[in-house]
């Protein structure tokens, strides 16, 4: 199984202004806007974290799945949330040759943890020994930083904060998320349990 970001967020998007107050930097100096690009790192990677931590993807993008075998035959959850559209199904052989799955066989069940990819009749298409289906889609909450629910914003300029202020030590990528960040993203996080294991 493989998950490939098709797309990625636009600069555009990302709330560095915003950041900024939140840092309560200096304003009317020569150099201001000197530092966007470093406090876009930071936005980056802390948004990259949330996503990580809560399986939600937070600014809209495509995406492409690729995996050897569906879960249940009739219906195959995905592993990010939310999602918007399914935008193709291909099944691919073991010579690489690939069949684009006609739309009318299957649909998208929205759910903000769980969305699913469910078959319209008897089963999802059948994949080929040693092939793989690629599900192509779109997920996230929306285009704009306004989109994001309030309390994942919060936990994103939170730990972006964290991030730049110890950007001289060897902190920043630590396993364990700060405190006043893990409050807020902890009630987004979906749980699941496969084989007895929690994941």
């Amino acid at each position: 199984m493989m998950l490939v970001e098709q797309t990625t967020t636009p600069a555009a998007s990302l709330p560095v202004a915003g950041f900024r107050d939140h840092l309560r930097l200096g304003t009317g100096f020569a150099d201001e806007g000197a530092e966007d690009s470093l406090l876009e790192t930071f936005l980056r990677a802390a948004i990259a974290a949330v996503e990580a931590w809560t399986g939600k993807v937070l600014l809209e993008r495509d995406f492409s799945w690729s995996l050897m075998a569906w879960r249940d035959g009739r219906a195959q959850t995905l592993p990010v949330a939310p999602v918007s559209a399914i935008r193709e199904v291909r099944i691919v052989d073991c010579l690489d040759w690939e069949v684009i799955v006609d739309p009318s066989k299957y649909k998208l069940q929205q759910d903000m943890h769980r969305p699913v990819l469910m078959a319209r009749g008897a089963r999802l298409p059948t994949i080929p020994s040693q092939g793989s289906a690629r599900v192509e889609f779109t997920a996230g909450f929306g285009e704009s930083w306004t989109d994001i629910p309030a309390d994942l914003a919060q936990a994103v300029m939170l730990l972006a904060a964290y991030y730049y202020e110890y950007r001289h030590e060897m902190r920043v990528g630590g396993a364990v998320m700060p405190y006043g960040v893990s409050s807020l993203v902890d009630r987004w996080r979906n749980v699941r349990l496969v084989g007895g294991g929690v994941r």
